[in-house]
């Protein structure tokens, strides 16, 4: 894997509603592709062709313009990805992780850029 290339895995959003968001994202043609729970947080993909948005009922979301809590890149190798960022000298904000998301769960960690914006690197288990 070159390190220094990323493809999108998804958008994550904050909502207060999930069933609201769902019929939203339904209408303009995302499909449920899996839903799951993090502890008692509600948490939904929904796919477009290639777009996957992560939506997460956390009853905090902010409602306002520039409220998108993470973009995420795909990546094979999570400690290889986690190596290059630190190489970097880039604020790490949360050490890689595991969740049991997916069929065999997802390991992330996430990075802030420059204007304090969330950048998850995250690799499907396989």
């Amino acid at each position: 894997m070159n390190a220094k290339l990323h493809i999108l895995q998804h958008i994550g959003i904050p909502t207060n509603d999930m069933d609201k968001t769902v019929e939203f994202y339904k209408k303009i043609g995302f499909e449920v592709a899996h839903e799951t729970k993090d502890g008692d947080v509600r948490v939904v993909f929904l796919k477009l062709k290639a777009l996957v948005l992560e939506t997460y009922e956390n009853n905090a979301a902010a409602l306002c313009n520039g409220a998108v809590d993470h973009i995420a890149f795909d990546v094979v190798d999570i400690e290889e990805a986690y190596k290059f960022i630190t190489g970097l000298q880039i604020k790490i904000l949360t050490e890689i992780t595991f969740l049991p998301f997916w069929e065999k769960g997802i390991k992330f960690f996430i990075a802030q850029d420059p204007n304090l914006e969330r950048l998850e690197y995250a690799q499907y288990v396989k």
